[in-house]
């Protein structure tokens, strides 16, 4: 996952979010290549990754939010970091528009919060923030680049557009060695929010219930493994060392956009479960129909390819959930 192995050996890295599905891949990975992690986290959560790992017990832990400023700056100069991860959001869709204020606290504050820490910190060397696809908003040409405009209109959207945006201004003003990741859907095991379509479906199937689509199913996205994008990450991060890229961003997808209902039907057909027909409540607001992206510039600068097919990636996804809900079973 790595360009180089020794890379990442007595780094000292902080990364935001480490609990969430994102994070605790791209934790565990950074730890088995010798970093010394310092990890973000806001609740515990005991089903995620982060403790189904054991990583707990190999990193330092930090509980707090990213809206504590002082926090942040400590962590960062205690810790003597040298490099950030920033994955931390709000990231739920339906959350932000019920609570939209939260989405923005959490979103667009934290990111200021969290780069003004670093700009204040001489041994930052690189710092990886996670933008969106979302933060592009619409647009009519399909594949989106890096050149599209960024237009979110719904609250997450727009948290990301502002994202995005910080990023860029702390890097042309202040020099911060920022890169910015715009990605599709990711999807893997440890995503414990059920409401997203491939853990929903998945759990659906395993209880041998019919599978819910909020949408009318048609809505079309990229969706990218997990490890994928823990690649991604790891190469961004490298290759800032090396190559002329601070201050830009990059879209990382499979290029295979797919919509939701042959999505769903791809899982069940995965699980021997074709029989459960989906149920679709066609009652999704505020969210984009078409929307998937170009990887062209991530190929071409960084080398960068993605090594899992989406049979592949679903079938790993589904083994972890199975043994997700056998454990769940057994400890009751």
């Amino acid at each position: 996952m790595s360009i180089r192995n020794s890379f990442w050996k007595d780094k000292n890295v902080f990364v935001t979010g480490a609990a969430g599905l994102l994070g605790s891949w791209l934790t565990q990975e950074l730890v088995s290549q010798g970093a010394n992690v310092t990890a973000l986290i806001r609740d515990y959560v005991p089903g995620s990754n982060l403790y189904r790992f054991g990583l707990q017990s190999r990193i330092n832990m930090v509980r707090g939010a990213l809206e504590d400023y002082f926090l942040l700056e400590r962590s960062i100069n205690e810790y003597e970091v040298d490099t950030v991860f920033h994955l931390a959001a709000q990231a739920i869709v339906g959350a932000a528009n019920r609570n939209p204020l939260a989405t923005f606290e959490a979103n667009i504050r934290g990111t200021w919060n969290l780069l003004e820490a670093c700009r204040r910190n001489q041994k930052i060397q690189r710092v990886v923030a996670a933008s969106s696809d979302k933060a592009y908003g619409e647009h009519e040409k399909l594949p989106y680049d890096e050149s599209c405009a960024l237009q979110g209109t719904h609250p997450y959207d727009v948290s990301k557009s502002c994202t995005d945006l910080i990023c860029r201004t702390y890097f042309v003003t202040y020099k911060l060695p920022v890169c910015i990741t715009r990605c599709g859907n990711i999807y893997g095991g440890g995503d414990l929010n059920f409401n997203r379509i491939v853990p929903g479906t998945i759990l659906s199937a395993l209880k041998g219930e019919k599978p819910v689509i909020r949408s009318d199913g048609l809505f079309v996205r990229d969706y990218i493994y997990v490890k994928d994008i823990v690649s991604a990450y790891l190469f961004l991060a490298e290759k800032m060392d090396t190559t002329d890229i601070h201050g830009e961003a990059f879209n990382f997808s499979n290029e295979q956009p797919v919509n939701v209902r042959d999505l769903v039907q791809k899982i069940l057909e995965l699980m021997g479960t074709q029989d459960l027909e989906p149920v679709i409540l066609n009652e999704a607001s505020n969210e984009i129909v078409k929307q998937y992206l170009s990887s062209e510039k991530a190929k071409s600068l960084l080398g960068w390819v993605p090594q899992y097919s989406l049979d592949n990636g679903l079938h790993e996804t589904i083994n972890w959930y199975t043994s997700y809900l056998n454990d769940a079973a057994q400890n009751r």
